[in-house]
């Protein structure tokens, strides 16, 4: 794996978190009208019930698989933030932190750092050059791999 893939990972998973909340805003929504049902019925209630429970199983689960991704993220962007401080050119650790670290465009980062977008993407092509993934990357890219999704 090449470093651009290794240090594109907290960036899916930080898009799989934030598609896992926006899952449970959905059942939310779908929890309060069953409840707004259950109100307005009497005897027909049962089935929503059992509906509603299978919703709050839905959304315990998937509260736990975002704090398992949410663990994950940080251990990753922990790793991240050793291999940055190891690169010896300034510039590039900003540019390395505002792209996978923060997850800005390369435009706000152009913008941040005061340069055109072509020689953002010099810098970051020869910032990249200086990063040096830990050895055992690839097994701990399969385990977070399999682990979030």
């Amino acid at each position: 794996m090449d470093a651009k893939s290794y240090l594109g990972q907290a960036y899916r998973i930080d898009k799989r978190i934030n598609s896992k909340l926006e899952q449970i805003v959905s059942l939310r929504e779908l929890a309060t009208k069953a409840t707004s049902t259950l109100n307005d019925t009497s005897v027909r209630g049962t089935r929503n019930i059992q509906s509603m429970e299978g919703i709050i199983a839905k959304m315990i689960d998937l509260e736990n698989e975002i704090n398992h991704d949410i663990d994950t993220l940080v251990d990753l962007k922990r790793e991240f933030v050793a291999i940055i401080k190891k690169i010896n050119n300034p510039e590039y650790q900003t540019l390395l932190e505002l792209r996978y670290l923060c997850f800005k465009s390369w435009e706000q980062i152009a913008v941040d750092m005061g340069y055109s977008l072509q020689h953002i993407f010099r810098i970051h092509h020869k910032a990249l050059k200086d990063v040096v993934l830990p050895k055992d990357e690839s097994k701990c890219d399969k385990m977070r791999v399999s682990q979030v999704v």
